[in-house]
């Protein structure tokens, strides 16, 4: 398969401090981050809040100037590319935020927030407002109201259709139905795929509740402190976790037993997430890691193929299990 996206050695620092004689701490993001997204496909991007996630998505979109590496769209280096080529570019990816509440502006109507984009770069027609609110279930005579008038799940649909009105190929979303209820989840979820199957859309989800991740992923990645520790398809990541920061994860996770029968141990992490500014020497995980050796505080792990072909994992130890109390 041809990939949509490709992200090389991506980095994206933050200075932090600094003056009257301090010395300044570099916060480093998005360390080292390295992927691909095949068209049409989905890869679930997943990890603790703080891990970078948000952050690496708005760098690859370019709302955040990266430090160094590449993005490839479609094989072309966006990082590479003057102003005025990275702008010819934009309508190709799109993005909808994690609150349907504070994304979209009070004051306008629905029809004048689908049509902003189309108007930006001179392609509006009413014909296509109209139709992207059909494509995500709200009906023509709604598009005089404000979002006020509309609860969490409908706002989020607006926002789908402002994503879609360009007819981008990527589009980057990035914890989109954390802020809904369930019900409403699922409904927005079932959207979503059924946009990519129609449109053959190409999606990078971020998110961190890993049971949607599941169902709407091809491939999963999961990020800690800045980089990428586990890699692989839904099934190989859910059904045989390799770094022991995704068994953590994943042990948390309800499993519905009304008989009492499930006796999955809860791998509980130590501490909390070290400071991005200040990380661990080695792995960065080994401070909270329940397999951690010596050899961890002295040698970064690769992200490699460990356990599977294609299941990568940045671990000196995968896939060894230990018993945890």
């Amino acid at each position: 398969m041809t990939d949509m996206l490709r992200v090389t050695d991506l980095h994206k620092h933050f200075r932090l401090g600094g003056g009257f004689g301090r010395r300044a701490e570099i916060l480093r993001a998005v360390n080292g981050v390295s992927f691909s997204i095949a068209k049409g496909e989905t890869l679930g991007l997943v990890g603790e809040s703080g891990c970078g996630k948000s952050t690496l998505g708005r760098a690859i979109l370019g709302l955040q100037k990266p430090t160094s590496g590449s993005v490839e769209l479609d094989g072309k280096d966006l990082l590479a590319m003057t102003k005025a080529e990275r702008q010819r570019q934009r309508p190709r990816m799109q993005v909808v935020f994690q609150d349907p509440y504070a994304s979209l502006d009070p004051r306008m109507s629905v029809h004048d927030i689908v049509a902003e984009p189309l108007r930006i770069n001179g392609v509006y027609r009413e014909a296509r407002v109209k139709e992207m609110l059909d494509c995500v279930g709200l009906r023509p005579e709604m598009a005089d109201q404000k979002p006020a008038q509309f609860s969490g799940g409908q706002r989020q649909r607006i926002a789908i259709a402002r994503a879609l009105a360009l007819g981008p190929e990527l589009i980057i979303l990035d914890e989109p139905v954390s802020a809904l209820d369930v019900s409403i989840q699922a409904q927005v979820i079932n959207l979503l795929m059924r946009l990519q199957k129609e449109m053959g859309l190409t999606y990078l989800f971020v998110a961190h509740d890993l049971s949607v991740v599941r169902h709407i992923s091809h491939r999963v990645a999961v990020m800690y402190l800045g980089k990428i520790v586990e890699m692989g398809t839904r099934d190989q990541v859910f059904g045989a976790p390799a770094h022991p920061y995704t068994q953590s994860l994943l042990s948390a996770v309800p499993v519905p037993d009304p008989k009492g029968r499930e006796t999955r141990g809860r791998i509980v992490l130590k501490g909390d997430l070290p400071n991005p500014a200040n990380p661990p020497s080695g792995c960065a995980f080994r401070t909270r890691c329940f397999k951690a050796q010596a050899r961890c505080a002295e040698e970064v792990p690769e992200l490699v193929d460990r356990t599977a072909p294609g299941h990568a994992s940045a671990c000196h130890f995968a896939g060894i299990h230990t018993k945890v109390c």
